[in-house]
């Protein structure tokens, strides 16, 4: 039977992390996963650059059933925490877009930074190593894996979540959650591209490939108004992508529209149907002509092919129906049919109930028993506030653990 103080079930951005503080703590650490390969997700995070923290980030960018309860754990490992350390380690980055820091180079170096903390912490790692049974008796969890039995006074599970199961996700951290009766928040793919079906859509099933900024929200479940992102969006083959969906698909739930504003750049669609009336009283250009000075001509065109009277010159375009084009296009409300799942998503929303985990230090009801990273029912928004969470839980844990095993001493 192999002994450690502490084994991390997950090697991924929020194991690794923290595998590296809870030994440079002191901590005996055995790190497990059933991939040989570490971090997939920030391997291919950021077109290959890992979007690593978001310097603007605060509680306000989370969902779950209870949003606050990133609070403490945020406040206590910051983004500015996190990039002194890639600074420390001489990783060179820029900021992008919003506060999202990117490497200049490669995710690789991020990954290369996590491993080599575990080095310093002397964390023992085995991979690919599957493991089995879990056990809890006299204070101590026993685990049956590929490579033996192994025991520790505390168990992390930092598994994330179903999205992506090509790169190795599965739903091993909410079997462990059920076995020690803890609560589980219903799974859903998050960030992920939103599908259409039906004919309402076949005007737009040959834009794959366009992009343009808009402002896109959609109801919120149990509250007032409506969540507002403006991003860039982006039409595919199957139905919409891009920020401002993948924003805005965290938030969506079945059956509820989403509205899209195509022209931002005139905030009401009184201002937009100023502009298209004052092209009527100049021009005897086709309205898709003059649409495409306000939106990609590819859109342009697309629009006007679902409306038999915007197709002639826009002088001979009655008033009405220019009014009706301009709240069409400030507007325009589309019921998805669903969304890519969990092979396109980006995470997933929901896992382990936060009523059933402290906020200070990520332990379960079941003594010794945490989780940590995207497991747990904490969902950031596009644009970093993942990867801080994972660093964020994965500190507080670390510290916790470091706390515990003293008091148990």
């Amino acid at each position: 039977m192999h002994a450690f103080d502490v084994v991390i079930v997950g090697a991924g951005a929020a194991g690794l992390f923290c595998a590296g503080q809870a030994g440079r703590l002191g901590l005996r650490v055995l790190l497990i996963d059933h991939s040989a390969k570490v971090a997939e997700k920030i391997r291919i995070s950021g077109g290959g650059r890992c979007n690593f923290t978001n310097t603007g980030t605060s509680a306000q960018q989370f969902l779950g059933e209870n949003p606050h309860f990133c609070r403490s754990a945020l406040s206590r490992y910051t983004p500015q925490d996190f990039v002194d350390l890639v600074r420390e380690h001489r990783i060179a980055f820029h900021e992008k877009h919003k506060g999202q820091l990117f490497c200049d180079r490669s995710a690789e170096d991020i990954i290369t930074m996590l491993l080599a903390l575990c080095e310093a912490g002397q964390v023992e790692r085995w991979q690919p190593c599957a493991v089995g049974a879990v056990e809890h008796s006299l204070g101590l969890y026993r685990l049956q894996t590929e490579r033996g039995p192994v025991e520790a006074a505390q168990l992390v599970i930092a598994t994330g979540g179903l999205s992506i199961p090509k790169i190795g996700a599965t739903d091993w951290g909410y079997r462990i959650a059920r076995q020690f009766d803890l609560r589980l928040v219903e799974p859903r793919p998050a960030l992920v591209p939103l599908v259409f079906e039906g004919s309402p859509w076949a005007p737009y099933s040959s834009l794959a490939g366009l992009a343009l900024p808009v402002r896109i929200s959609t109801p919120v479940a149990g509250k007032k108004g409506r969540q507002v992102f403006d991003e860039d969006l982006l039409f595919t083959h199957r139905g919409l992508s891009g920020p401002a969906v993948l924003q805005i698909s965290s938030f969506w739930l079945p059956g509820a529209p989403i509205a899209v504003h195509l022209a931002p750049a005139w905030d009401k669609a009184e201002a937009l149907q100023a502009q298209l009336l004052a092209a009527k009283a100049r021009s005897r250009k086709l309205v898709s002509n003059e649409l495409s000075t306000l939106l990609p001509a590819r859109l342009a065109e697309a629009w006007v092919s679902a409306d038999s009277r915007l197709q002639q010159p826009i002088c001979d375009v009655p008033d009405k129906a220019l009014a009706a084009l301009a709240q069409a296009l400030t507007h325009w409300e589309l019921r998805p049919s669903g969304t890519e799942g969990y092979r396109k998503a980006e995470v997933t929303a929901g896992g382990v109930d936060t009523l059933d985990l402290s906020s200070q230090t990520l332990e379960s009801r079941q003594a010794g028993l945490y989780f940590i990273g995207e497991v747990v029912d904490v969902t950031g928004w596009l644009g970093g506030y993942n990867f801080q969470w994972a660093w964020a839980s994965a500190y507080a844990c670390a510290q916790a653990m470091a706390e515990r095993r003293a008091a148990l001493a």
